[in-house]
């Protein structure tokens, strides 16, 4: 199972949709590690550009993936007590990526959502095929009896609510449900520049700086509250998941890339060192999940750089699903759009 604990068996392959370095371009005009960029604008569609409803412009740029190795360290030390370990130890040392323009869904996908690709398609999730999926139960994880997207806790237990974000997903029906959407997974690449709004932001959180600070994590993201894993006071208002756009969003108008659920990617996980090199995924080989969840405490699992994984066939509790789009498919949906008009 992964809660939000280091994943052990790291693997990953080299971005489709993003070009790395492994030293930095010119960083004369980059963020530095603890402040934010030197550049306060925010990305802004071209005019010509129709961006999808529910969707979010996240503009093209240069973004720092992961987090200096110093830095990582100052964070452990810091890191209060609790069972698990920091999340970060596979995000550094952190690398240069140059990111093209794509489009992004501003919130993870609803229960509501996936209904509908569920009855338009008849698809059946993984998890309703296995007759089980992964769940915190009385403080351990596991394999619950009949869990699925709309009872993600089990048959006994109350119906996951439309508004808020599905989980019980594999990263097979995650793909399935973004092609069906004529949509696609982000990579792991773009999924932190998005979250660094495009312009290489340094802070922890997506909100600001004041990523460790208990108040300020309570307004901003659902996160586990109390002594993990016995006791959750949900003094956030949500013992489990939240609505989706329930706490806000940053600077691009993206919600929730902070707490709430995990979210897959395309991107398989590996040791950054390793992602430019040639890769043959096994059955343990597992893709990369992003964005903490509601069970994330003293592991961090809400910073920015954080990392998780899991293998494709697995289905938990507070792991979803965020689209992401190509701006050359929205361009090409517009002149579709503007020749059917004529």
């Amino acid at each position: 199972m992964v809660g939000c604990q280091r994943a052990s068996d790291p693997s990953r392959s080299a971005d489709a949709h993003a070009s790395s370095q492994g030293t930095a371009p010119d960083t004369t005009s980059k963020a530095t590690s603890s402040g934010d960029s030197d550049d306060p604008t925010t990305g802004t569609a071209p005019a010509n550009l129709d961006i999808p409803d529910g969707m979010v412009y996240v503009p093209s740029g240069s973004t720092q993936i992961g987090i200096k190795t110093e830095r990582w360290q100052q964070l452990r030390r810091s890191q209060p007590a609790g069972p698990r370990p920091l999340f970060g130890k596979d995000a550094h040392p952190p690398f240069w990526a140059e990111v093209d323009a794509f489009a992004l869904d501003v919130h993870p996908v609803t229960v509501a959502q996936f209904r509908e690709f569920v009855e338009e398609t008849g698809h059946k999730t993984q998890a309703e095929n296995f007759g089980n999926a992964g769940a915190l139960k009385n403080g351990q994880w596991r394999l619950v009896k009949g869990a699925t997207w709309h009872h993600p806790r089990g048959p006994n237990q109350p119906a996951a609510p439309d508004d808020h974000p599905v989980t019980q997903v594999s990263w097979n029906d995650a793909q399935a449900y973004c092609q069906w959407a004529d949509k696609r997974l982000p990579t792991e690449v773009e999924w932190e520049h998005a979250a660094r709004e495009g312009r290489n932001v340094r802070a922890l959180c997506p909100w600001d700086g004041s990523c460790r600070d208990r108040e300020a994590r309570i307004e901003h993201a659902n996160t586990w509250q109390g002594r993990y894993p016995a006791r959750n006071t949900a003094a956030d208002g949500y013992r489990y998941t939240a609505p989706a756009g329930a706490f806000g969003a940053n600077a691009l108008g993206l919600q929730g890339m902070s707490g709430n659920v995990w979210e897959w990617t395309a991107t398989w996980k590996r040791p950054y060192e390793h992602r430019n090199t040639a890769f043959r995924p096994t059955k343990r080989s597992k893709r990369v999940l992003r964005g903490g969840s509601f069970i994330c405490r003293e592991c961090r699992g809400y910073y920015v750089f954080a990392r998780s994984g899991a293998t494709p066939r697995t289905s938990l509790f507070h792991v979803g699903i965020r689209c992401a789009k190509d701006i050359s498919d929205v361009q090409e949906e517009r002149m579709r759009g503007a020749s059917r008009q004529r």
